[in-house]
């Protein structure tokens, strides 16, 4: 038998390795099967891997995943799909509402709401990358992704969410400007430098998606994988994943502390200015009219960092896959579906550019 598997694993005989079945619960998938699989323990390198009856190399092009979603009770998918529907469609129009307000009004050609229109594409972007996969799988019951489609759906995700962080550090830097240096704004924020902080916005957002991708496509699965999310989640898919993922798991939060970590220092950072430069003002009427420009995209950020920051503890600490998934909706859907209300309710030059909006097309 140990002849027979070093033939499998292609390994030299004179390596002395420690074969050890892998039909131990601690090597099961999710889905409570147990798989025809050995796992193999180096005793020079120290290595784990798993070996499969086929090669997991080869598994990579026909592989395909299956979203568990939410439930599996069939009475309440028409209530998931309703909800996912209709969450959708609000967002879609909202943020659409936004962005031609912005680009049909004149006064609103500002670096702020320049910012604010670029970040409506990326919630629509954000929402387009999960929200429509399940609406789809509802309908057409059928709830399984194909390798490559995972990876795209995963950099697209990443690309957007990134994108998201992004912007908003991108537009505390323009509400730190516009308090802090005030007869220099229209200076320091000129069209081309709003131009090119989109730009690099969208580049970095870019590369943390493509790191992000790379890291997943170097996995190898030994069967077909049961995701219980209701969408490809890269820590999900490094727990699935049959090679040993430590050092992927150091490289992904590495990523995520560079690429999340950085908007934030940056955002807390405009706000610290923020703050005590609004100290230093005399008059009570004079700090209100400063920080209520800050407060709609305070708000935002609060729920977009706050829900993704929930999401992440609750993870540490319930350890339900199936609670992640529902808490996911929180940043995934809810946040880019609110953003728009938030800015148009809180803003009267957002108020007006709609009602003149909606005057034109009634």
């Amino acid at each position: 038998m140990l002849s027979q598997l070093r033939s499998v694993a292609k390994f030299p005989s004179s390596v002395n390795t420690l074969f050890v079945n892998c039909m131990h619960p601690k090597y099961s998938h999710t889905d409570g099967f147990l798989y025809p699989c050995f796992c193999y323990v180096n005793s020079h390198l120290f290595s784990k891997s798993c070996l499969c009856s086929v090669e997991p190399d080869n598994l990579t092009d026909v592989l395909e995943f299956l979203l568990l979603g939410f439930s599996d009770d069939p009475e309440r998918q028409p209530l998931t799909f309703s909800l996912f529907l209709s969450m959708y469609v609000v967002t879609m129009l909202g943020n659409l509402l936004i962005i031609l307000a912005v680009s049909s009004d004149s006064h609103l050609h500002t670096p702020m709401y320049v910012f604010l229109s670029t970040l409506s594409v990326a919630d629509i972007g954000f929402t387009s990358t999960t929200v429509p996969k399940v609406i789809l799988d509802i309908q057409t019951h059928n709830r399984v992704t194909s390798h490559a489609g995972c990876l795209i759906q995963l950099s697209f995700f990443n690309l957007f969410g990134c994108l998201d962080s992004v912007l908003l550090t991108v537009m505390a830097y323009d509400r730190f400007v516009a308090i802090c240096y005030p007869l220099y704004y229209p200076v320091i924020m000129n069209p081309r430098l709003c131009r090119l902080l989109i730009l690099v916005s969208f580049l970095i957002s870019l590369l943390d998606s493509q790191l992000q991708c790379l890291i997943v496509s170097q996995l190898t699965f030994c069967t077909n994988v049961e995701i219980p999310h209701f969408f490809c989640d890269p820590p999900q898919l490094l727990k699935l994943s049959c090679n040993d993922t430590s050092t992927n798991k150091i490289f992904m939060y590495f990523i995520g502390g560079i690429f999340g970590g950085i908007p934030v220092s940056g955002i807390l950072f405009s706000y610290t200015r923020i703050l005590s430069s609004v100290l230093r003002v005399p008059s009570t009427g004079g700090k209100y009219k400063a920080l209520s420009t800050c407060g709609s995209h305070l708000s935002v950020v609060c729920l977009f960092y706050g829900t993704g920051l929930g999401v992440y503890l609750g993870s540490t600490v319930s350890h339900s896959p199936r609670k992640d998934a529902v808490a996911s909706v929180m940043y995934a859907v809810v946040a880019p579906m609110l953003n728009p209300f938030i800015y148009s309710l809180r803003n009267r030059d957002i108020k007006r550019a709609l009602q003149r909006l909606l005057n034109r097309t009634a």
